[in-house]
């Protein structure tokens, strides 16, 4: 329950009435004391993640059309090789693991030092960002810091989230408590939705009150659209007159190609004290077996107590992984440095373009098919509209029976997201086209 009288940003614990403690007493006295007692938030959760979902029906699919070849443009997993740069660098890594001098066991938990320097100098120096390399800290992956930051902020704290979403910003708030409950319209009660829609450009209206904690997420996952400087900005400004959090989700900024896209929530003066970035070599580096990224907690970022104290989040954060994270290998984080060298970047770049080739071999496609399409400019993915207002399933299995090409249905990623599909640039070349080829005929 909210306090009126706290500081702002602050969240009010809840009164534990006498009454209500011995009512909760008595029914824990009753229970057998050996009984090990389940989170329930978690039952609160759909039976299985929409990617499982998709899978289950492919499968099916397959079974009963064992003759037909399908062309999956859904899950945005990647199909390039490593970078050689970086395949170069893990094998010396490994024959260092041979030698007893250069050895490596438990690395710090916040990643190596040379990891940290060349993420610094390369993401952020060029744009004017400084940070110390205490402010960075490597993971396995955007999706577990995502789904952990919450560890760090009460749970009681409102949530806002621009609609549609990546399914991991919700489902890890469900799992502490603090979305609420599912309601009739898809939506959670403790949630602020924040409609991204062809009606508003996919930009979402600033809230006209206040929230304790936004994620953004630019270029957008699933939409493939951006904010402008200017549009990002507003969000910056929100968050320091409201002493609002924004959890902002980089993990495709390597793919934009637009000169007034930022790059970095931190281009926006003011950011360092209300936004954590999240980053990730999944997509630029092709690191989605190999899990590797990270996350920025600036010193000047606090939060409130209770009594209104600002705790540094960062002291909060590093706490955390030194309890829970064993860290990222150092094979991989060798690997990870070797995308910073020239021959990494120009590889990088190499392997960004031509998944942004097939993006546009999509977007061309499907318009061709008189098909309204959004994304893949500044994004490898390409946001669907179904035609004659189909449901976003009912499309997904059309295209898959008729078409035998997988999306992923866009109310999966949030009420807005209903009429939608889905789909990724992360195939070959030669699969996307075959793939137009196939929706074409098949529509027109």
């Amino acid at each position: 329950m909210k306090n009126e009288e706290l500081p702002c940003g602050t969240i009010a614990q809840p009164i534990l009435h006498s009454s209500f403690f011995i009512l909760h007493l008595s029914i824990r006295l009753k229970q057998q004391e050996s009984m090990a007692l389940v989170n329930e938030h978690f039952l609160k959760l759909p039976g299985s993640y929409l990617f499982s979902d998709i899978a289950k029906k492919v499968n099916t699919f397959r079974i009963t059309h064992p003759k037909q070849e399908v062309i999956r443009l859904g899950i945005g997993d990647v199909t390039r090789p490593l970078p050689p740069a970086c395949i170069e660098a893990m094998h010396r890594a490994v024959d260092e693991m041979t030698n007893a001098s250069t050895f490596h066991g438990y690395g710090p938990e916040q990643g190596y030092d040379f990891l940290i320097e060349a993420i610094i100098k390369h993401d952020y120096a060029p744009r004017g960002i400084h940070f110390s390399p205490t402010e960075v800290f490597v993971n396995d992956g955007a999706k577990s810091d995502t789904g952990n930051i919450g560890d760090i902020l009460r749970h009681d704290n409102s949530v806002g989230v621009t609609d549609p979403i990546y399914p991991v910003y919700i489902d890890s708030n469900v799992m502490c408590g603090r979305a609420g409950v599912l309601e009739e319209d898809g939506k959670w009660s403790n949630v602020t939705y924040m409609p991204c829609t062809a009606e508003n450009n996919f930009v979402p209206e600033i809230p006209d009150k206040r929230i304790d904690i936004v994620y953004l997420c630019y270029p957008n996952n699933p939409t493939g659209t951006t904010l402008t400087k200017s549009q990002l900005k507003k969000w910056v400004d929100y968050a320091l007159a409201n002493d609002t959090l924004i959890l902002f989700d980089a993990a495709y900024e390597a793919f934009i190609q637009e000169e007034d896209v930022p790059h970095s929530i931190y281009e926006i003066k003011g950011a360092k004290k209300c936004a954590i970035e999240f980053r990730s070599f999944s997509k630029t580096a092709g690191f989605t077996g190999v899990r590797c990224g990270y996350t920025v907690v600036p010193k000047e970022l606090t939060a409130a107590t209770l009594t209104g104290e600002r705790i540094p989040l960062n002291r909060l954060w590093n706490r955390r992984q030194c309890t829970k994270f064993n860290g990222t290998s150092y094979i991989t984080q060798r690997a990870a440095e070797a995308i910073y060298t020239p021959a990494g970047k120009q590889q990088i770049k190499e392997n960004i373009d031509y998944y942004m080739n097939n993006a546009r071999t999509m977007k061309e496609g499907l318009e061709a098919a008189g098909l309204k399409v959004y994304g893949g400019v500044n994004a490898p993915y390409i946001w669907l509209k179904a035609p004659n207002g189909i449901g976003s399933w009912r499309f997904f299995e059309q295209m898959l029976y008729e078409a035998n090409v997988v999306g992923t249905p866009g109310v999966g990623f949030g009420p807005s997201g209903e009429g939608y599909i889905r789909l990724t640039a992360f195939g070959n070349h030669e699969d996307c086209v075959e793939a137009m080829r196939r929706i074409r005929k098949w529509l027109v």
